[in-house]
C-alpha cells in the first residue's frame, strides 16, 4: 500500500512540475510570441482597446494616430498623408499587427504595454482615466520629406537626408509608395485583398528602398576608392594617375571608356581631383587595381559595408528597424575589381549607406549612427527617453575628409553646376550605373552635402530603371532637397 502511495505521490509531483514548466513557458518565455500571434483574438481586442500613441514629425505633423470607432475594436489606426510617410511609419492592422517602420520598432511603447509605461498604467487605474500609448517624436522634417516625395513623383527610387553632425534622418522617401490606410480596415475580407494586392505587386511598393533595397552605386562609389587612395598616403588631390580614353579590363578584351573627353586626362594622366570631378572610369578602374582589393574593402568596411545597421528600436520595444548590409564583393579577379572600383559589377549599396558616406565626408571622417526617433513621451507629455547621437566609426582622417570635400566641390563647379541652388555651395558626386541583362537601363544617383564649407545636411538620391545620366535623373531631386533644407 505504501509503495502505491509513494508511486502516486511521485506521479502527482511530476505532473505538477510539468504543469508548472508549461505554464511558465506560456506565460513568460513565449508570452510576446503568443501575444503577437494574429490568431490570438483575445490579445488583439486587448491591444486595440487601448488608444495607440501618435507618431509625429519633428515639427509636430501627425503621421499616425488612432481614431475611436463604434465596433468591438474601439480604435482604428489612420495615417494622414499615408503614402508620403509610409516608409517611416509602417502600419498597424488587425491581421498583421505592427508591421514595418516605427509601428513595429516602437510597438510596445505605442501600444502602452512597455515596462516604461507601468506607472502611467497604474495612474490610469487610480484616476479612472483612459490608458494611452506613448507618442513617438521622429527626426523627420515634414517640408523636406514632402519636397523629396514630390520631386521623385511617379519614378521608382529613393531619397534620404541626414543631419551631418548627429546622424538624425530628416527625410526618408521610397517610391512607389503605398497607403497604410488600405491595411487598417476592420473588415478582414477588404484587408486581406488589399494586402495581397500590395505584396504581390511587381513594383514592390511596401519595400523601403532607402533601407532594404540594394542598388549598384555607379560612380558615387568612386568616393570610397578616392578615400582609400588618400588614406594610403601615396596620393593627394593633385597626384597624376593613369587615365586615357580607354582601358582594357585585365585578362579580357572588354574596354572601358569615359563619357566626356575631360575624363581622359592629358597624355594618359589626370589628377585625382579631376578624375573625380569628371568621373573618369579609366582612371578609377586603374586606381582600384593599383590599390588592391584589400585596401578598398578595408575602407568600405569602415564606412559600414558588410554590416546591417539598426536604425531604430530594440527587441524590448518591438521589431528593430534595420538597413540591409551593403556589399563590396570579395575574392575578385582584377577585371572584377576594376569594375567594382567604378561602382559596377557586384558592388551594391542602399541609399542609406550612400548618405552615410556623404555625411562621413562632411563630418570630418566620423561616421554617425543613423537615427529616426528623437524622443518618446508618455501621455502626460513627460519624456520617457531621448535619443543621443553616437559615432559608429572614424572612417578616415579629417585631412582625407577635407580633400574629398574639395574634390566633390569640383564635381559641381567643373562638371555639374546644376546640382547647386543659387547661392549655395554644394559638394556632390553623381553616378550612372548600368543595370539589366543587356545593360539597357540606368540607376541614376547623386549624393552629397551642403553648405560645402559648413555642412549641415547630407542627401542621397537614386532613380531606378531610368534613362540618361545620374545628374539628369537624380540631380533635380537632389537640388530640390538641398534648396528646401537651406531655406529653413
Amino acid at each position: 500500500m505504501n509503495k502505491m502511495l509513494r508511486q502516486l505521490f511521485v506521479a502527482v509531483i511530476v505532473l505538477f512540475t510539468i504543469l508548472g514548466l508549461s505554464s511558465s513557458i506560456i506565460t513568460a518565455i513565449r508570452a510576446n510570441e503568443l501575444n503577437a500571434d494574429p490568431r490570438n483574438v483575445r490579445a488583439l481586442y486587448h491591444e486595440y482597446g487601448t488608444q495607440r500613441g501618435f507618431i509625429l514629425t519633428s515639427d509636430g505633423t501627425i503621421m499616425a494616430k488612432s481614431d475611436a470607432t463604434n465596433d468591438a475594436f474601439k480604435f482604428q489606426r489612420s495615417y494622414p498623408n499615408g503614402p508620403l510617410y509610409a516608409p517611416v511609419t509602417g502600419y498597424f492592422s488587425i491581421s498583421q499587427r505592427a508591421d514595418r517602420g516605427i509601428e513595429a520598432s516602437r510597438n510596445s511603447l505605442l501600444s502602452g504595454e512597455s515596462d516604461s509605461l507601468f506607472w502611467q498604467r497604474i495612474k490610469s487605474v487610480l484616476t479612472g482615466s483612459e490608458a494611452k500609448g506613448a507618442t513617438i517624436e521622429t527626426s523627420i522634417d515634414s517640408k523636406l520629406q514632402n519636397a523629396a516625395y514630390q520631386a521623385l513623383g511617379s519614378q521608382s527610387g529613393a531619397a534620404v537626408a541626414m543631419e551631418v553632425k548627429t546622424g538624425r534622418i530628416l527625410a526618408m522617401v521610397s517610391t512607389p509608395s503605398y497607403d497604410p490606410n488600405e491595411l487598417t480596415s476592420h473588415n478582414n475580407k477588404t484587408l486581406n485583398e488589399n494586402y495581397a494586392r500590395l505584396t504581390q505587386s511587381a513594383s514592390s511598393p511596401m519595400v523601403n528602398n532607402v533601407t532594404s533595397q540594394l542598388f549598384p552605386p555607379g560612380s558615387t562609389f568612386k568616393t570610397v576608392v578616392a578615400a582609400a587612395a588618400l588614406e594610403s598616403g601615396k596620393y593627394d588631390t593633385n597626384t597624376q594617375i593613369p587615365a586615357g580614353a580607354g582601358y582594357t579590363l585585365p585578362g579580357t578584351v572588354t574596354q572601358l571608356t569615359n563619357v566626356e573627353w575631360q575624363a581622359n586626362g592629358s597624355n594618359g594622366k589626370i589628377s585625382l581631383e579631376d578624375a573625380l570631378a569628371y568621373s573618369s572610369n579609366t582612371a578609377f578602374a586603374q586606381l582600384g587595381v593599383s590599390l588592391g582589393q584589400e585596401a578598398i574593402a578595408k575602407q568600405a568596411t569602415k564606412l559600414g559595408f558588410g554590416s546591417s545597421v539598426v536604425i531604430d528600436g530594440t527587441s524590448s520595444t518591438g521589431s528593430p528597424m534595420k538597413a540591409t548590409a551593403s556589399v563590396f564583393p570579395s575574392s575578385m579577379t582584377e577585371d572584377k575589381l576594376a569594375l567594382a572600383s567604378i561602382g559596377q559589377g557586384d558592388v551594391t549599396e542602399t541609399p542609406l549607406q550612400n548618405v552615410m558616406i556623404a555625411s562621413a565626408i562632411a563630418n570630418g571622417g566620423k561616421l554617425m549612427h543613423p537615427t529616426l526617433v528623437d524622443r518618446v513621451r508618455a501621455n502626460d507629455l513627460s519624456v520617457l527617453s531621448e535619443t543621443k547621437s553616437s559615432v559608429m566609426s572614424t572612417a578616415f582622417s579629417s585631412d582625407t575628409a577635407s580633400k574629398l570635400t574639395t574634390m566633390m566641390k569640383s564635381v559641381v563647379t567643373k562638371d555639374s553646376p546644376s546640382l547647386a541652388p543659387s547661392g549655395v555651395s554644394v559638394a556632390a558626386k553623381t553616378g550612372t550605373a548600368q543595370i539589366g541583362v543587356a545593360n539597357n537601363a540606368i540607376d541614376g544617383w547623386v549624393m552629397g552635402f551642403a553648405p560645402a564649407d559648413d555642412p549641415k545636411i547630407a542627401v542621397a538620391v537614386v532613380v531606378h530603371n531610368t534613362t540618361g545620366y545620374g545628374v539628369d535623373a537624380a540631380g533635380p531631386i537632389f537640388r530640390s532637397m538641398i534648396q528646401e533644407a537651406m531655406q529653413q
